[in-house]
């Protein structure tokens, strides 16, 4: 036995107390005793033993009533029990066991099987506490597969998903911008041949001179340079945004490499653009962002920017629910998005929001493994679970969750410049 463990024995009869505690001393057992229930349950609560011979007959609360308060203690419900008791009938037994207990001991007693019931329970306690641990590992290593194959999964299909759009886009996209510029030289071209026939109209034979006279010959001279220039920013717009997508679905997961986290930021809130517009009565949701110069980073850039939607959706989310509440009426709906040096090895990324924040019992489990707060069919629980484990262990990075309750939250991720070899 471990020197922190020991047998408690308990009974009101100092030579039972006596006789037991020299016994299995002998036998190399550890030994405190209590007198009554309630010195032992004080004592228990104290320091746990690893096991408790329990006399049923004594004065205050008697054994069967010790055992229950012992076994209704989350603390001191899994300590085996053995009762000792000259009520050896098969009523008393049946309450004894069904309080929890794992063995009787009929008194008088035999030392030799105490001792041999002591040792048989003690082993069957250690096999019970190994089986138990092992399972929980099992559990903690199968739930950490599972965030795992599910990350993969949902970056691998949303990564084909965004990449075969932002192609499909390209190439539309190409041939507008690429025939722009001619069209814009043609309809100058047109343009001058227009104005010729303005300052001739007179000479002109009737049927054009009626056509000028139908159509707003100056307002469309005027408006249709103006559309194609729209038309080209527009297209510039598209581009970005394929550029962006392109950007986002990185999905390099065997080797790092070289990124600007800022690009991986930019293009996230690009992406989550809609979201952010004025909806109804709802305003705009105001982005700031406060760049610091930083290195590239030698990271996964299509995890790192799972993480980031992951948290300005959540983000987004809890602004979204605070003006639902009516408790933003009169404030801006503000994400600020802030990066900094932390120090020559390490950078910052602050995202926070004016929005609902969390309770203290919320932030203490908002990483864990299926945890959510959102309706049924809304939120899988997967989200910051998958977002904790790219940071943690795929980039020895750090992320902890800053937040009051309906002031709002703020994600604080710790990133290495150079990998770290985990």
């Amino acid at each position: 036995m471990k020197d922190s463990d020991f047998v408690l024995i308990v009974d009101d009869n100092p030579t039972n107390l006596s006789v037991l505690s020299q016994a299995l001393k002998s036998a190399g057992f550890a030994v405190r005793v209590a007198e009554d229930g309630e010195s032992a349950i004080e004592l228990v609560q104290h320091k746990p033993p690893a096991l408790i011979l329990l006399d049923v007959q004594m004065p205050g609360i008697d054994g069967f009533e010790t055992c229950h308060k012992l076994k209704a203690d989350p603390l001191t419900q899994r300590i085996p029990i053995i009762f000792m008791t000259a009520l050896t009938d098969t009523e008393n037994k049946v309450k004894g066991f069904s309080l929890g207990a794992v063995d009787y001991i009929p008194k008088p007693f035999e030392q030799a099987e105490v001792i041999a019931r002591v040792r048989m329970h003690l082993q069957l306690k250690q096999l019970t506490d190994r089986l138990e641990q092992r399972v929980a590992e099992r559990t903690a290593a199968l739930e950490q597969a599972q965030v795992q194959l599910v990350q993969q999964e949902k970056l691998s299909t949303l990564g084909q998903l965004i990449a075969g759009v932002a192609h499909e886009m390209n190439n539309p996209v190409s041939c507008i911008i690429s025939n722009i510029l001619p069209a814009q030289e043609y309809v100058a071209d047109l343009t001058n041949i227009l104005q010729l026939c303005q300052q001739h109209h007179s000479q002109l034979p009737p049927a054009i001179q009626e056509a000028i006279a139908q159509t707003d010959l100056e307002f469309l001279l005027e408006d249709l340079p103006k559309l194609l220039n729209s038309m080209q920013l527009s297209t510039e717009r598209i581009k970005d945004v394929s550029v962006s997508l392109r950007n986002f679905a990185r999905t390099d997961t065997s080797v790092k490499v070289e990124v600007d986290v800022h690009q991986g930021l930019d293009s996230t809130l690009l992406i989550l653009r809609h979201r952010l517009k004025a909806l109804g009565q709802r305003p705009e949701i105001e982005v700031t962002r406060k760049y610091a110069p930083l290195p590239k980073l030698e990271c996964y850039p299509g995890q790192l920017n799972q993480v980031f939607m992951n948290i300005f959706a959540n983000a987004i989310d809890a602004l979204e629910e605070v003006w639902q509440q009516g408790k933003r009426v009169d404030t801006s709906l503000v994400i600020n998005v802030c990066t900094e040096m932390l120090d020559s090895e390490y950078v910052t990324i602050r995202i926070a929001d004016n929005g609902i924040g969390m309770t203290d019992e919320v932030k203490k489990h908002i990483f864990d493994h299926l945890f959510t707060t959102k309706a049924v069919g809304k939120g899988t629980g997967l989200g910051l679970a998958i977002a904790h484990q790219i940071v943690v262990e795929k980039h020895g990075g750090a992320i902890k969750v800053n937040s009051t309750l309906g002031q709002g939250t703020e994600f604080v991720i710790v990133l290495p410049v150079k990998a770290q070899t985990l």
